[in-house]
């Protein structure tokens, strides 16, 4: 390849997206990463992302959600390999709130395909789930997870069979001076040069930005577990389960053969992504079986089979982030998935791409550096 037109840094799910979008729009890419895609540092890595679009009150998600799960389905009938997994997302509460409320409207508006579940139902499709404490019920029959890591790597495949190309190189925090950012240089002192840039790092866009994005972006430690069923047993497969949300916790059936998916929604402490120890604790383990034993008492005594640890990357008011850099015109920043960016990868790739090759997209002004709400917002349930 001669000179790219852009340059992409970042080979997670929204660098992965933007890379390939571009080159479908003409731009020669380079997409760089300091891993291989998919590696067990990145955010998106792991097995598994839930994906849905009952999003409260943000209707950007719920439509951005919707036109992505679209773009899921057909760039894998294009590349004839199967990312998304139709098993439907079940919302659990212990009462009707705002945010169910909201969420619901904003689907029937949009008109994206939602149900409300009595008790009396819920106990009759889902066996396995104990309503105690449980009052609403909705679900998603759309909706479902997406295979994190696959779907990472065959982005990336696609872009390279595609002419793109790949790199592996950790790049060092740009400097200089003027609107435009003139290169960028490696680890290893290698300078390269684009027309423009797009810095799509996820945990690490604070550390190569510390003025530009400093503390908008918290990056926290998040522990995952997968339980093994018991011997036979075929209710928590995918295709006899649903993803599943409720209060603080929610779930992924075993899918492709690996055990049932539980994590606990709750911002962990500040987390180092590059040294950061990824051993789950014991006070997280006990949290999740407590829950476990509560909601599905047929996996109270299974086992852990896997164990990761994670992390978000959460913005105060739990929105993305897509800005050009205050400094130089030609540099974009992507990031700040507030857990929940995952399944929203196809569209905002299409958006930032459209933004920096086309100059014609107009980045919605909440997702800017700038100003942002100062309370420290949850993320809207991980996926």
């Amino acid at each position: 390849m001669s000179r790219p037109d852009v340059i992409v840094v970042g080979a997670g799910v929204l660098g992965a997206w933007t890379a390939f979008h571009l080159q479908q729009q003409g731009a020669r890419t380079l997409l760089l990463d300091a891993w291989e895609p998919g590696h067990p540092r990145a955010t998106s890595g792991d097995e598994s992302r839930v994906t849905r679009c009952g999003y409260g009150p943000r209707r950007l998600y719920t439509r951005w959600a919707w036109e992505a799960l679209a773009l899921w389905k057909h760039w894998q009938q294009q590349w004839n390999v199967q990312l998304f997994h139709r098993l439907g997302v079940l919302w659990m509460h212990a009462e009707e709130n705002e945010y169910t409320t909201a969420s619901v409207a904003a689907l029937r508006e949009e008109k994206i395909p939602v149900e409300q579940i009595s008790m009396d139902e819920l106990v009759r499709r889902f066996p396995q789930i104990s309503p105690q404490g449980i009052s609403v019920a909705y679900y998603e029959p759309e909706a479902g997870a997406l295979s994190a890591r696959l779907a990472v790597q065959t982005i990336v495949n696609q872009f390279v069979q595609a002419g793109g190309r790949f790199q592996l190189a950790r790049v060092e925090p740009p400097s200089g001076k003027g609107e435009g950012l003139q290169q960028i240089r490696l680890a290893d002192g290698t300078p390269l040069a684009a027309a423009s840039y797009v810095f799509a790092c996820g945990p690490w866009l604070p550390q190569l930005f510390p003025q530009a994005v400093g503390d908008l972006i918290r990056v926290t430690r998040q522990e995952v577990f997968y339980f093994g069923a018991p011997a036979g047993e075929r209710r928590f497969n995918a295709g006899e389960f649903p993803v599943w949300l409720s209060g603080s916790f929610y779930g992924i059936p075993a899918l492709a053969g690996r055990g049932v998916k539980i994590c606990e929604d709750e911002v962990g402490p500040p987390f180092d992504p590059t040294s950061g120890d990824r051993v789950a604790s014991a006070d997280g383990l006990r949290r999740v079986r407590d829950y476990l034993a509560l909601r599905f008492p047929a996996l109270k005594d299974a086992p852990v089979v896997e164990s990761r640890v994670c992390q978000y990357e959460s913005t105060p008011d739990a929105n993305l982030l897509i800005d050009r850099h205050p400094e130089f015109r030609n540099l974009w920043l992507v990031g700040g998935g507030s857990g929940h960016s995952f399944k929203l990868g196809p569209k905002v790739g299409s958006v930032v791409a459209a933004a920096v090759w086309e100059e014609s997209t107009a980045v919605p002004p909440e997702l800017g550096l700038r100003p942002r709400t100062l309370t420290v917002a949850k993320p809207t349930m991980a996926g």
